[in-house]
């Protein structure tokens, strides 16, 4: 079948315009396949209560987004969602599903429509420790053709049937967005300055950047921790900070607009993300935002056993440690800092190798591929 007639669906659980790792995916998925002239349609929560800011980001694009609205009764979404997903179906040959309810109400469908379904797996969806939640997703990869996992680290977490028939396909950035020309310099804290983007939570690690100050202080007393993004457990980083004595090297944005992100971002001298596996199995799956630092020369420092082991190409556009291991941060940060021009060099090589434009020609062939 041509590609510029194949009506491709993509299901996810996230979307922007609000943040969040799977909703990013799914955009530039959706934009990218668009671009390559295939008919794209996204079935997506709205998380705003009014709904308004999504209504006018969707006006904005060149593919269609069926958005599911917030209701005080959740059973409502759910219910909508499938109706959705039941109209689309007649009309899509290619199914993508990311995102835990996505994989579960696709797998459902796949029972009634033959169509070619892809099951897009991140990190945390195939990590949880619940033996029900664990059995539910599992039922559902079983239904779904193939498996594409974000990152080695993800299919790692695959066993069995389900890693056999899972390929890996990068996380990519959006090399339009993400450039040095869209970044201006801002005066900001710090010399160093570090900087994590994402939820503030116990998954991206923000809370392990703050327990190393202390000693960081000692040998930079003007290093200053920037945290951009939703402040979902910022008291609790707040709390520890006072406990330590840190809290005037470190400064929560909360959630900013992409250009005082990019001046943000663009202004740091690390990237910083010390991700960790909660005890329900969160975890993270990639790292984007590594990625999109790295495309404005910002190299990164990531803890190991995560995706992010993916995202940063070690001695090169960072280093990876123990995210708890303070002297390890210490010497990592002295590296980098004392090899900047090197490592801001190799980091914008690396981030180019991740650029939209490229990855999506790994999903055409797929979807050309598969019968």
């Amino acid at each position: 079948m041509d590609s510029n007639k194949q009506q491709i669906l993509i299901v996810t659980s996230e979307f922007p315009p609000q943040p969040g790792g799977i909703g990013n995916h799914a955009y530039n998925l959706a934009n990218q396949l668009k671009a390559h002239h295939f008919g794209v349609t996204v079935i997506a929560d709205a998380r705003s209560s009014s709904g308004d800011e999504e209504r006018i980001f969707d006006e904005a694009l060149s593919f269609n987004v069926s958005r599911v609205w917030v209701s005080k009764l959740r059973i409502i979404m759910y219910v909508k969602r499938l109706m959705l997903l039941n109209k689309a179906l007649k009309r899509h040959q290619v199914v993508f599903a990311s995102g835990k309810f996505s994989l579960w109400s696709v797998a459902l469908f796949s029972l009634f429509y033959r169509r070619k379904y892809f099951a897009v797996v991140h990190g945390t969806e195939v990590n949880f420790k619940s033996l029900i939640l664990k059995a539910a997703i599992n039922g559902a990869l079983w239904r779904l053709k193939t498996i594409i996992a974000v990152s080695g680290y993800t299919k790692s977490l695959l066993k069995g049937p389900f890693h056999k028939k899972t390929m890996i396909i990068p996380n990519g950035y959006d090399a339009t967005k993400w450039n040095k020309t869209n970044s201006s310099e801002l005066k900001i804290k710090g010399s160093p300055k570090l900087i994590t983007v994402g939820n503030v939570t116990e998954r991206k690690g923000q809370i392990h950047v703050i327990r190393h100050l202390p000693r960081l202080i000692k040998k930079y007393p003007e290093v200053h921790y920037h945290c951009v993004g939703i402040p979902t457990e910022m008291e609790s980083c707040i709390q520890e900070a006072n406990i330590l004595g840190v809290q005037k090297h470190i400064t929560f944005h909360g959630k900013v607009s992409q250009e005082d992100l990019l001046k943000l971002v663009g202004s740091s001298d690390i990237f910083v993300m010390l991700s960790g596996e909660t005890k329900t199995g969160d975890v993270e799956g990639f790292g984007i935002a590594i990625i999109e630092a790295n495309a404005l020369g910002v190299p990164a420092i990531g803890a190991m056993g995560s995706g992010i082991e993916d995202a940063i190409l070690s001695k090169k556009s960072g280093l990876l440690i123990k995210g708890n291991d303070t002297k390890a941060f210490l010497n990592a940060v002295e590296t980098i800092l004392n090899n900047k021009q090197t490592f801001s060099k190799q980091a914008s090589i690396w981030a180019d190798k991740h650029r939209w434009e490229h990855i999506v020609k790994q999903y055409i062939d797929l979807i050309r591929s598969i019968d």
